[in-house]
């Protein structure tokens, strides 16, 4: 196998999205994680390029007063790779990526506003854990009756490594709400116990509401529904879950089949005191006491009875802040069934679309407080060029990228002007932000 290569290199700036940046000794630059700038570091290269390099610390020469120790020394990078950071240092350098983000499209926002609630740790309500197995653990390996000698693999709950395809066995994530850690740990342990190894698990997916109700899906390789019986499943502390195949040869986990399924599924929270139902694979806000935040400020931006929310999800912005006939526009079915599950039990007047936002066009209409919360790719051309030509009176914008959102707002300037910007630190620790821009039509 070839020795990784290393090299000690200055940190001189933080990269969008969300490395360091050195240079290496041959002139390429080199994006770090766990880096800080103003550090001499030796870093591990783990993917090169003619241009540039990509690298991880595996030592500090010289520290940043910045620096801090993680609270996860072990797994921080794979998870949260801003640990390495003091909390002030990060909500700097995070205005300073939407700034940049801005600037490169002609954008000024000084000084970029970061917002959060001083939470730091155990604020997610949604983690997705894989599996790692060792054959060659201590564990070692047993006889059995007949005299043959027997492996013995463990399994354990993992995040991948960092910078590789490799994985890394984890006890918890103190990222998590604790019910998150103990439900995981529990049917970790309770699988250890069955004839399964991590070869044939997909991954866990475990969401908690606020009142710290949980459940679970256990992505599987193959066709097992009996792997958890429903008593071992009423004994996890729970209110529900699933078993779920999931097709080998996707990339990523995703339901090809329910086969089993125990107690309540749906989850249930509060957002500004508008009760939600979703299912745990459906898109819903990590942070709910930030995302409350956000939607307060974007409520006194709300200045037309009509509302079209595109993007809308479950419809958590357009059915808290969107008034009474708010259209909502999602082109995930499963969350388009939640929606109107929740339109129905607040007896709303809401509208529920199911469509992709550049196929139904004709909803951007004059005389609108446009709403839209799109995926990191940003708004779709087609979304742009119809604002542009109808010119509703006021988009409000909050994204998950602010490099994409700045893209959109650079192109949207022709017929708006930029009246408010705020970040929102949605995902402390990490190097994610939300980034709420507030655009009113040209006169």
């Amino acid at each position: 196998m070839k020795t990784p290569r290393t090299e000690t290199i200055t940190i001189t700036a933080t990269a969008g999205g969300g490395q360091a940046i050195g240079q290496l000794a041959d002139g390429r630059v080199c994006f770090v994680w766990g880096a800080l700038p103003g550090e001499v570091v030796q870093v591990r290269l783990t993917k090169q390029k003619s241009r540039y390099a990509e690298a991880i610390v595996t030592d500090v020469h010289t520290a940043s007063p910045q620096r801090t120790t993680p609270v996860d020394p072990d797994s921080y990078l794979s998870t949260s790779p801003w640990q390495c950071m003091t909390p002030q240092a990060e909500q700097h350098y995070k205005a300073q990526l939407i700034a940049d983000a801005f600037r490169l499209h002609h954008l000024d926002l000084a000084p970029a506003t970061v917002v959060g609630d001083g939470v730091d740790y155990g604020y997610r309500n949604k983690v997705e854990f894989s599996w790692y197995g060792d054959s060659l653990a201590t564990t070692g390996a047993m006889i059995d009756d007949t005299g043959v000698v027997e492996a013995i693999e463990t399994l354990d709950l993992a995040f991948f490594r960092r910078g590789t395809k490799g994985k890394l066995p984890v006890n918890h994530t103190s990222l998590a709400r604790p019910e998150i850690n103990q439900l995981a740990q529990a049917i970790r342990d309770l699988l250890r116990t069955k004839p399964i190894t991590a070869r044939q698990l997909r991954s866990l997916l475990i969401r908690c509401d606020q009142q710290g109700s949980c459940v679970w899906q256990l992505y599987v390789k193959d066709d097992q529904p009996t792997l958890i019986t429903a008593d071992q499943a009423s004994r996890l502390p729970a209110q529900g879950g699933e078993i779920i195949y999931s097709d080998p040869k996707s990339p990523a986990s995703r339901i090809t089949r329910r086969l089993s399924r125990f107690g309540q599924t749906t989850l249930t929270d509060k957002i500004l005191g508008i009760e939600f139902h979703y299912a745990a694979e459906s898109f819903f806000q990590i942070n709910l006491p930030v995302y409350e935040l956000a939607l307060r400020q974007m409520a006194n931006w709300v200045q037309t009875p009509q509302v079209l929310d595109l993007y809308a999800g479950v419809g958590s912005i357009g059915l808290t802040i969107g008034g009474t006939q708010p259209i909502l526009v999602e082109i995930n079915a499963d969350a388009v069934r939640e929606m109107r599950r929740n339109i129905a039990s607040l007896d709303s007047r809401a509208s529920a679309v199911l469509a992709a936002s550049e196929q139904v066009l004709e909803q951007i209409q004059p005389q609108q407080t446009v709403i839209v919360d799109p995926p990191r790719a940003g708004l779709h051309h087609r979304v742009v060029e119809r604002l542009l030509a109808v010119r509703p009176p006021r988009i409000i914008y909050l994204s998950c990228n602010p490099a994409t959102q700045a893209r959109d707002v650079a192109l949207l300037t022709k017929g708006y002007r930029l009246a408010e910007a705020r970040g929102y630190n949605f995902f402390p620790r990490t190097p994610h932000i939300e980034h709420l821009v507030v655009l009113d039509a040209l006169s």
